[in-house]
């Protein structure tokens, strides 16, 4: 009996060994093929290089073994202008810098986190300036005591864009501007601030990508933001910071109306890493940029009753309108001079979006009394049954002496 079970237990040893063994050359050959098609897929990319396929193999052939994961990662996932554009010095000089980064911050990441959201030199189809190492010198010290990587977005936010004195305006020469663009104009639109703010967050270590909508369900337009992780993604509106924190901004309720079926309507998030969606470029629709489709983490993860008030919002313009005004605007309605609701409109610095807005009861008229400096005007309107409706007023120079405002509501 005992030598029955002697051979039982050789038998069963014998037949463990085997399937750890045959475990381990089946997972040295799936290794092995990964390695091959990873180097294969490599040698594509930097045929694809065209006359810039020097470059590529130079920097295959002298980064440091520490880095070779990055440098592959950014090849295999570049978009083919910058295959056909970049120098080896460029991504070697952004690869050391960004895990000099990694290394001097106080918090830890994965490798996925810092491959896609530190590591890549640029966010979307903006010109690639190498802004690393000047971003670092400033925004290290901004950062010195920041435990986390939010508090660390906080603070910079709140401080960096004084220092560049770079600020929201129409009159930026285009939407995808680069930080040093920006920087040299002193004017950014929404898409330039989340740029250097993304860039800025990523020279000190932070996992930082740009978000933002198409359009608006509520209003016109686009939008563009950042997202930070810390313990998972948060949202923040680039030179807007919250003193209460991140998840915090004047667009999150209009972001709450998003559609995830809708692909005009949905919020998405930028991936340097390939993926199945494009991040819809407005103002380069022919280009591809990868991104993930965020917009469940937007909406309420409950029903919320629909309310029947209409959303009025109110834009004051001045008598050319050629820029925003800072109106104080009262709402009354006809049969009462007492005041219902007041607020004042948002101009220079605010996004083209963020609005005074005013909840009224539908398909009723009301009158609003709008005052800039020494001139006041009323204007009637009657609010539509339902949704949102947008007012735009232009104010009359100081010398006007006749007519009213010319409002175009839509």
């Amino acid at each position: 009996m005992k030598t029955a079970s002697i051979i039982k237990s050789i038998f069963f040893l014998t037949l463990m060994l085997g399937i750890i063994v045959s475990t381990s050359f089946a997972q040295q050959r799936e290794i092995s093929e990964k390695s091959v098609d990873k180097s294969n897929l490599l040698k594509k990319r930097i045929q694809q290089a065209g006359d810039n396929q020097n470059e590529l193999q130079k920097a295959v052939n002298t980064v440091p073994a520490e880095h070779r994961q990055a440098l592959e990662f950014l090849l295999i996932n570049m978009p083919e202008y910058d295959l056909k554009n970049l120098t080896s010095e460029f991504l070697l000089n952004n690869i050391r810098l960004a895990y000099q980064a990694r290394e001097a911050a106080p918090w830890d990441i994965s490798d996925q986190l810092f491959l896609n959201n530190v590591l890549p030199y640029a966010n979307i189809d903006e010109p690639r300036d190498p802004w690393r190492e000047d971003f670092f010198k400033l925004c290290k010290p901004i950062v010195a005591n920041c435990k986390t990587p939010g508090e660390a977005a906080q603070k910079i936010n709140a401080t960096l864009f004084g220092q560049l004195s770079v600020k929201y305006s129409t009159a930026r020469k285009r939407a995808n501007q680069s930080p040093k663009e920006s920087i040299e104009q002193g004017l950014a639109s929404c898409t330039g601030l989340s740029i250097i703010l993304t860039d800025a967050c990523r020279s000190v270590g932070v996992p930082a990508r740009l978000a933002g909508i198409p359009s608006w369900k509520n209003k016109r337009g686009n939008h563009t933001w950042v997202e930070i992780w810390d313990d998972g993604w948060q949202f923040t509106g680039a030179a807007e910071p919250n003193p209460q924190g991140l998840n915090r901004t004047w667009f999150q309720g209009d972001a709450a109306l998003a559609d995830p079926n809708s692909k005009l309507h949905s919020i998405y998030a930028v991936s340097f890493q390939k993926t199945d969606t494009a991040f819809p470029m407005v103002w380069s629709p022919e280009k591809r940029v990868f991104a993930e489709n965020v917009t469940l983490r937007y909406i309420p993860k409950t029903e919320v009753p629909i309310s029947n008030a209409v959303n009025v919002m109110v834009r004051v313009w001045n008598s050319d309108k050629s820029k925003r005004e800072i109106a104080k605007v009262e709402v009354f309605d006809q049969k009462s001079t007492a005041v219902l609701k007041s607020g004042t409109t948002k101009a220079g610095t605010a996004d083209m979006n963020d609005m005074l807005s005013f909840r009224l009861t539908p398909d009723t008229t009301y009158r609003l009394r709008i005052t800039l400096a020494k001139t006041t005007l009323t204007h009637e309107v009657k609010t539509n049954q339902r949704g949102n409706q947008l007012i735009e007023l232009k104010m009359p120079k100081q010398d006007d002496s006749c007519g009213g405002p010319s409002p175009s509501e839509k």
